[in-house]
């Protein structure tokens, strides 16, 4: 596996190169970026794209080494709201070109929420719910194929796409080559399956294994009845089942580590590979 941490874990928000150093003194040679969250010296508002912003861009990565796996795109592309919802698709469109010149492997996002201010609503699950996100990727995927880049879709068990059956249904929809997974195996457990782990795990490599790209890895706990992140390693989560599947059928993915830190990110990824080193291939 080829480890990588998000941009906004591993320093505070800070100017383009200055940031692009902190990367490449930590020893990370693959991120997840999220513009807003880690730049301050560059607005990314949508319409502010030009070649000659990411081309500057481009030329900054590639000096201190630095490859992007993942452009982060925030936005709920469920919301009800219709403006903002349009809002969304052009701002994720708009991250479309960044990456194309950037070079990065994909515009990566979850899937959202069927509520304007992106707050757990039952509808998320209904097909009231699914609709407008395939709407909104219908719009997206057109321009990706357009442009020649890859959609990144993350499912999340409090989003749209909750379990590995409405993601491979969301797949067969689009039906799209532009369009692979994100997996987080965590973002697929919540308070009530946690404990059927593995068993979803393997389910949605069985489905769409194909389609896995990159990797988001952490851990988690259930504290007062809620499933709560947790640094790798000091949780419940079973990593058996993960890097079974990737050792067997993703050589070499991309691992990005989630709720890490600076200081624990060597430390955390040389513990996934003492564990994925153990793994036999049977």
């Amino acid at each position: 596996m080829g480890f990588g941490m998000r941009g906004h874990d591993l320093c505070s928000k800070r100017g383009f190169e200055d940031f692009c150093i902190a990367v490449k003194e930590l020893g990370v040679s693959d991120i997840q970026l999220a513009f807003k969250k880690s730049i301050t010296d560059i607005k990314f508002d949508t319409g502010m794209y030009s070649p000659g912003l990411a081309n500057y861009l481009k030329r900054t990565l590639d000096k201190y080494g630095v490859h992007v796996a993942v452009l982060g795109c925030y936005i709920n592309p469920t919301n009800p709201i219709e403006e903002k919802r349009q809002a969304d698709v052009k701002k994720f469109i708009e991250h479309l070109k960044y990456a194309r010149i950037l070079g990065a492997d994909m515009v990566g996002t979850e899937t959202g929420r069927f509520d304007p201010k992106l707050k757990h609503n039952p509808a998320t699950y209904t097909e009231a719910g699914y609709q407008p996100l395939l709407k909104s990727m219908r719009e997206i995927v057109d321009a990706a194929e357009k442009l020649g880049v890859i959609v990144g879709v993350e499912g999340v068990a409090t989003h749209t796409l909750y379990c590995p059956e409405m993601m491979l249904r969301f797949l067969r929809d689009i039906d799209s080559p532009n369009v692979e997974v994100i997996l987080d195996p965590v973002n697929l457990l919540d308070e009530k399956n946690y404990k059927n782990q593995d068993k979803i795990i393997n389910r949605a490599f069985e489905l769409y294994g194909d389609k896995i790209s990159v990797m988001h890895i952490k851990d988690f706990k259930i504290e007062d009845g809620e499933l709560k992140f947790e640094h790798v390693g000091d949780g419940l989560f079973n990593y058996e089942p993960t890097l079974r599947n990737l050792k067997l059928k993703k050589p070499y993915i991309t691992m990005l580590l989630e709720c890490s830190t600076p200081e624990r990110y060597h430390s955390d990824s040389e513990y996934l590979q003492k564990l994925y080193d153990e793994i036999t291939e049977e």
